[in-house]
């Protein structure tokens, strides 16, 4: 019957409304990242303060040993708030955001936004393994959904508004306004057109300019200039490894993708509750966590991992032991936290497993084929764009 109510809007008018999604995205994606720092400042440096630099390793906390029940705690409050006001904000979001444009006529709850963006806040600055572009798109969409609910859109326009709301979150929070457009092309939209384009890309480049002004200017991960790849027929060899390292990424993507599901069905046929599962698995996060600062002086795999990724983009990460231990622990502390029912995204474990799968792919080649010029960074970022590409489906996206 409420179809008979719904009211379809011009393009101009669907323009503006995507410019106001532009801004909620910005403004989402900026205090979104002010409650991760919060958090994590709180939990592991007994710090009330917003700033926090995932670039930069976190130092040394004042708790020794306790540091194990940070995560614990988060799991605690994540658990809660998923399962009292908004069960769609457990996992990574993105696969919640498609349900809905394609089973449920583009309809989010609008709690769901909110409960998203906090549980995964808590879940993230709590030293979960999970991302914080996932909990953006949720955020986004979610905002775009009701928006379009409350003005009595059709299913197809609110589509428009909902992939305006999540590109604009992406595009915010990586500072990358034709990645967040092409994201929402990609898996978003159920068709391409020139009515639905238009609006996208005034929400992304409004997000885009909100984030900049809030966030600043710098990109997601900064490092030295690469040396240009060398394209002539003599380097033909070394450009035919990316071949057989694709087709490892590729398998890898696979396993984490199957990985995650088969510990949320593993979670889910475990005797107890939720928050015994998800406490438990939070646990085993703490150890890790722990053990990795006490033998290594950092903690590498807790949070986005964006230190970590840093340190291989700069060439400081070259033991390729501790890459191979590095990419396990990444893999199975992504999954015990999603699996368990932690709230946040795939998108970074997937550039951190793809940057260390990748320099210990070019420094094993570089090692058997000295003469080739290998460069291990060009393999690892060629593996952050596979392993975003492969484990999500946004190819392009993740070039």
């Amino acid at each position: 019957m409420t179809k008979h109510f719904e009211i379809s809007r011009n393009l101009p008018f669907m323009c503006l409304l995507s410019f106001s999604v532009g801004i909620i995205a910005g403004l989402g994606a900026w205090a979104f990242r002010m409650l991760i720092g919060l958090v994590h400042n709180i939990l592991f440096l007994g710090k009330f303060q917003f700033f926090y630099d995932a670039n930069v390793h976190t130092p040394g906390n004042p708790w020794g040993p306790g540091v194990i029940l940070v995560p614990v705690i988060g799991a605690l409050v994540v658990a809660w708030l998923v399962k009292t006001f908004a069960p769609e904000a457990k996992g990574h979001g993105v696969p919640e955001v498609m349900d809905a444009i394609y089973y449920n006529d583009s309809k989010i709850r609008p709690v769901v936004g909110l409960i998203k963006a906090v549980a995964s806040a808590i879940c993230i600055g709590s030293g979960g393994s999970v991302g914080r572009e996932g909990p953006i798109i949720q955020i986004g969409a979610s905002f775009g959904s009701t928006l379009g609910q409350i003005l009595r859109l059709p299913p197809r326009q609110i589509v428009t508004l909902i992939a305006a709301g999540a590109g604009g979150g992406i595009a915010a929070t990586f500072n990358a306004p034709l990645g967040g457009l092409i994201f929402a092309i990609e898996l978003l939209l159920v068709s391409v057109n020139a009515r639905n384009i238009l609006p996208v890309t005034i929400a992304t480049v409004t997000a885009t300019y909100i984030g900049r002004a809030l966030l600043g200017v710098e990109p997601s991960f900064y490092f030295p200039a690469l040396t240009p790849l060398d394209l002539h027929l003599s380097s033909l060899w070394s450009l035919l490894l990316f071949v057989p390292f694709g087709i490892i990424m590729g398998l890898v993507s696979t396993l984490f993708v199957r990985g995650i599901y088969w510990a949320e069905d593993r979670f889910d046929a475990m005797p107890g509750n939720t928050y015994t599962r998800h406490l438990s698995a939070m646990f085993v996060v703490g150890v890790m966590i722990w053990l990795f600062m006490r033998y290594t002086g950092f903690y590498y795999v807790q949070g986005v991992g964006y230190a970590t990724i840093m340190d291989i983009l700069k060439s400081i990460l070259l033991n390729p032991w501790l890459l191979i231990l590095l990419f396990c622990c990444k893999f199975v502390a992504t999954c015990l936290t999603l699996g368990s029912g932690g709230s946040g995204g795939v998108f970074s474990p997937s550039l951190f497993m793809g940057a260390t799968m990748g320099a210990l792919f070019g420094h094993s080649t570089a090692a058997l084929l000295p003469g080739i010029g290998i460069d291990p960074v060009d393999f690892a970022i060629a593996g952050m764009a596979a392993g975003v590409g492969s484990s999500t489906g946004a190819v392009i996206t993740g070039a």
